[in-house]
């Protein structure tokens, strides 16, 4: 079966998307999402200029072999464009595969591990008392799991609160919009948040928070120990992982467990995370580390060190990328949660897709491939539009990390 085109489909349903699509000469099709918040046109151009024209007549079930040519045979490695790049390829070969062999994508890979994904929403507000009441909100929905965030009392603005509490997107601007933070203030603030969630939900909903890279690992550690009586079930991105050695700290003043990951593209990124079990759950996600290839890889690795999956999953992650991160995690051993934001109803119709949201849980579906298909004369209607995502600064004006 050979590949006999492949095209790049920049659409904005909402928010900005990249999808690939591949065709082959059986007829049959694949989709992989290539979408880089903020960045998109970048991974466009490099398929574009640089990928398409090498795909032309390869093998479409070589799947190894055309991710080693992606990776190897480029002497510029690794990076978010490039490995964005290389999933969308990956992520269209698996859905060729699939569909070839009439199975459901998490077939192929093995089989089922679990019968449903549980995934996480993201509840917030503007204060500790609209976000108790968004937390009450998707534990109606059905929702075992629920990320929290809330304003923190002196800042304008405050990462994850959302003016829509569905469809939080970021990326607002096509200039970044810039936003104040205070260490202090937020680390004396949120402690009250997950005080008031466990007085009116007790421990039965499992309790997330995302510290956005915010903290150094001494503050992270500070905030760990704090959040020990409320039993999260993750602080995510507590301090910037360059410095991996940070964990260590965070890791030797709490027993709170930490995620990381969701900026990662390469199992490099993570490998001394993950093999000195500096981390709890590693977030890397289909779209930004190469595709179901190099994810498996990765789970493979993790699985070793008792660290599980929880991969990215907000709305700048198509549902070409949703529904094949859940194939993955219907079948990979170690899974432990999938994020799960929603995308707006003009998405959903631009890509209809086979998977469906149950008592808390996601299912796959069992439509042949990855079950997310394009409507390219709808995604036709809605142009490109340049959006950023913010910068922070502290409230003397300095830079840091938003």
């Amino acid at each position: 079966m050979k590949i006999t085109a492949a095209r790049v489909i920049v659409t904005c349903p909402g928010r900005n998307f990249v999808t690939l699509k591949i065709e082959t000469d059986q007829g049959l099709y694949g989709l992989g999402d290539a979408t880089l918040n903020g960045r998109e046109l970048s991974v466009a151009s490099y398929l574009e200029d640089h990928v398409v024209p090498t795909l032309i007549g390869r093998d479409a079930s070589a799947i190894e072999d055309t991710w080693q040519y992606l990776y190897r045979g480029a002497y510029w490695r690794r990076g978010p464009v490039t490995m964005c790049a290389i999933a969308a390829v990956d992520t269209a070969l698996w859905d060729i595969k699939a569909k070839a062999a009439n199975m459901p994508l998490y077939q192929l890979l093995g089989g089922r591990s679990r019968n449903g994904v549980m995934v996480y929403g993201h509840a917030n507000g503007e204060d500790i008392g609209q976000t108790v009441d968004e937390v009450a909100r998707y534990v109606d929905m059905g929702y075992r799991a629920i990320r929290a965030q809330c304003g923190i009392p002196g800042l304008p603005s405050t990462y994850g609160v959302a003016k829509d509490k569905l469809y939080y997107e970021p990326a607002d601007a096509a200039i970044p919009t810039e936003n104040a933070w205070s260490t202090a203030k937020y680390l004396d603030h949120v402690p009250k948040l997950f005080d008031a969630l466990r007085v009116r939900f007790g421990f039965g909903p499992h309790l997330l928070h995302d510290v956005h890279h915010r903290l150094t690992p001494i503050e992270a550690a500070r905030l760990g120990q704090a959040l020990e009586p409320y039993r999260l079930f993750w602080m995510e991105d507590p301090t910037p992982a360059e410095n991996q050695e940070g964990f260590r700290v965070i890791r030797e003043h709490t027993v709170t467990p930490i995620a990381v990951g969701e900026v990662f593209n390469t199992i490099y990124d993570c490998q001394k995370l993950i093999s000195e079990q500096l981390i709890d759950y590693i977030r890397t996600t289909v779209v930004h580390a190469g595709g179901i290839t190099h994810l498996r890889r990765i789970a493979h690795l993790a699985e070793l060190y008792h660290v599980r999956t929880g991969s990215h999953g907000a709305t700048d992650l198509s549902p070409v990328c949703m529904g094949a991160a859940l194939h993955f995690d219907t079948w990979v051993p170690n899974f432990g949660v999938q994020e799960y934001m929603r995308h707006t109803a003009e998405t959903d119709a631009v890509f209809p897709h086979a998977y469906r949201f149950e008592d808390g849980y996601l299912h796959a579906g069992d439509a042949p491939g990855h079950g997310v298909d394009l409507d390219e004369a709808l995604a036709a209607k809605y142009p490109y539009k340049p959006s950023a995502l913010p910068v922070n600064r502290l409230e003397d004006g300095s830079m840091w990390n938003w």
